[in-house]
């Protein structure tokens, strides 16, 4: 499954007031692995930052005047994320953004290009309800290093974003083990009406239970309680 960690960076809260994107990256995972493949430009957006949104990202109106405009990075971004799902911290907000932003091109909203998005705010206070979740108190929690983020920037913040969503879903990839094995004959499979098979039993040693033990807390934390394993 490939997926798409997304964030964008703005000029201020409220595209309906003529807010635009200033910053997007993409970061990708293909079955739960950071590949590398990631996306990120900086976008002119022909207009100032609000002073509050200005203190957040530092991105100046000089800094990005000579940045492409997002007409002319569009489909390079559309190329990137099609048929990935996307993980977005707060979604409504980027994705109100990014439709703005095609609907100003005559282009169809993201949810025709993606199949789904999911929310990791929203997942975060579903897990830790009455808790501050946004992704610096999220880092904290799962005690990923965030020290580089002085200013909200896209690229790292989808970064840590990936690492967060990798540890609140622990347990979620397959519990089952694929093991490959050669394929078995009749020829390869002893007689058994001659013989008595004595059975070998190998009994868990104490760390791997311990280790179990573990795996089974882990699940159970990041499920908010609802691993069915620890009570059997």
């Amino acid at each position: 499954m490939r997926q798409i960690i997304l964030d964008t960076e703005t000029t201020g809260l409220d595209p309906a007031l003529g807010h635009r994107i200033i910053e997007i990256a993409g970061v990708e995972l293909v079955n739960r692995r950071l590949t590398g493949n990631h996306f990120h430009r900086y976008v002119n957006p022909e207009r100032e930052s609000e002073e509050g949104a200005l203190q957040v990202h530092g991105l100046t109106s000089e800094f990005l005047r000579d940045k492409l405009r997002f007409r002319e990075l569009v489909e390079e971004f559309l190329e990137y994320v099609a048929g990935a799902e996307l993980i977005i911290h707060n979604a409504p907000f980027d994705i109100a953004f990014l439709n703005h932003e095609l609907g100003l091109l005559h282009k169809k909203p993201i949810g025709d290009y993606c199949p789904g998005v999911i929310d990791t705010l929203r997942m975060a206070r579903d897990l830790y309800p009455g808790k501050k979740n946004n992704l610096d108190a999220l880092c904290e929690r799962y005690q990923i290093d965030n020290s580089a983020r002085t200013l909200h920037g896209a690229l790292l913040d989808a970064h840590l974003l990936a690492e967060v969503y990798l540890a609140m879903t622990r347990g979620q990839e397959s519990l089952v083990m694929e093991v490959e094995q050669a394929p078995v004959t009749a020829a390869a499979v002893p007689d058994a009406s001659n013989a008595k098979l004595d059975l070998i039993v190998i009994l868990a040693s104490d760390e791997e239970l311990a280790a179990h033990d573990k795996l089974l807390a882990d699940i159970d934390k990041a499920s908010g309680g609802a691993c069915l394993w620890k009570d059997t």
